[in-house]
């Protein structure tokens, strides 16, 4: 019986020792490393996104606004949404190919920041609002690190925006019967999270947090923001943490 106990305390310590040896040789999740706007003459912006359980593939925008809420600037936008063409635009032949395709629903609350109209008078880019390219990266397979500049100087005091959206992430609110006639929902489910941060230059803090402040219109129609979060699951996990810091 003792004999039977010692051996078992020698595996449980074993065990326990080999678990912490693992989670200390663990590597590193790699990310990628994004540049926008390095011509800019205003501070440099560096953003750590670590991806959560649940990322796959997100669309983000990522851009500054004064403290009243009045749009600055654009820091990155997927390359996808700043020009309209997505990499899974149609079908043709049974395939998906590239093409022009009209998503309203992706990203509606930094696009109607952005505050400019396509000819179809949807505020998504297309090839006649297209943002410039200083400003796009390609979509994050993984967890990334931005550095960016503001294209001037900036106040004070000013906020750091951030909107994500994964296609097809249906939950027990936003499921696929929801709003069967509305195809952009469709392809959004749950629709588009915002994250924000307030920056004091003047503060002494290293960094900030980007947190979940609401989500957007669920099929892109306007750019309101809506504060309760209670129906929102799993794309509360598609990002880990935002980390900000100014330099």
């Amino acid at each position: 019986m003792y004999r039977f106990l010692i051996l078992s305390i020698i595996f449980l310590l074993g065990s326990c020792s080999a678990g912490s040896l693992k989670r200390r040789n663990q590597v590193p999740e790699e990310k990628t490393t994004l540049t926008t706007n390095s011509a800019g003459n205003g501070q440099e912006i560096i953003i750590d996104f670590i991806k959560g359980k649940e990322f796959y593939y997100p669309l983000i925008a990522i851009w500054l606004e004064d403290m009243e809420g009045k749009y600055i600037q654009t820091l990155y936008v997927a390359k996808t949404v700043a020009t309209g063409i997505f990499e899974y635009g149609k079908q043709e032949d049974g395939k998906w190919v590239k093409a022009p395709k009209r998503a309203p629903q992706t990203l509606p609350y930094w696009a109607h920041k952005r505050g400019i109209k396509a000819s179809d008078s949807l505020f998504m880019p297309d090839s006649g609002t297209a943002v410039p390219d200083a400003y796009t990266g390609a979509t994050p397979e993984t967890g990334f690190v931005l550095t960016t500049r503001a294209d001037n100087s900036l106040p004070v005091r000013f906020k750091i925006r951030l909107e994500i959206n994964q296609n097809w992430d249906w939950n027990e609110f936003w499921t696929n019967n929801k709003y069967p006639d509305d195809e952009n929902y469709m392809m959004s489910c749950q629709p588009a999270l915002l994250y924000e941060a307030d920056i004091d230059l003047q503060s002494k803090k290293e960094s900030y947090n980007l947190k979940p402040v609401g989500h957007s219109h669920y099929s892109g129609k306007t750019g309101e923001l809506f504060t309760d979060l209670s129906t929102i699951t799993t794309a509360l996990h598609i990002a880990d943490s935002v980390i900000v810091k100014v330099k």
